[in-house]
């Protein structure tokens, strides 16, 4: 199968150049190749940290897992607990703050 990409193109850095380029693609975690070319097209690589969405996805699955057990037990005993209701509106109270600290880092 023949390459996408068949012509090649050389540059020449010094060894600080070198020393940042690296880093900057270290950093992206992206490789040599994509990071110039990316590079090369667009003048711009952006680097999206995910890592407070997938805590708030965490914290909305396990208000996914409460509401479940929750109704399960509703369901076998046909009652509500307060102690059920408070903790559904703690897990939401912890989205909330995880949705505000994401919204306040992003400005």
């Amino acid at each position: 199968m023949p390459r996408k990409r068949q012509n090649q193109m050389i540059f020449c850095v010094d060894d600080n150049e070198k020393s940042l380029i690296l880093e900057r693609i270290n950093f992206m975690k992206l490789s040599q190749s994509d990071y110039l070319r990316q590079m090369a097209l667009n003048g711009v690589v952006v680097n999206v940290d995910y890592t407070e969405v997938k805590r708030m996805t965490q914290e909305i699955n396990r208000v996914g897992v409460n509401i479940n057990q929750i109704a399960k037990r509703i369901n076998e005993t046909n009652e509500v607990y307060a102690a059920d209701v408070e903790a559904l509106k703690e897990s939401l109270e912890k989205i909330w703050q995880l949705q505000r600290y994401i919204l306040s880092s992003q400005r």
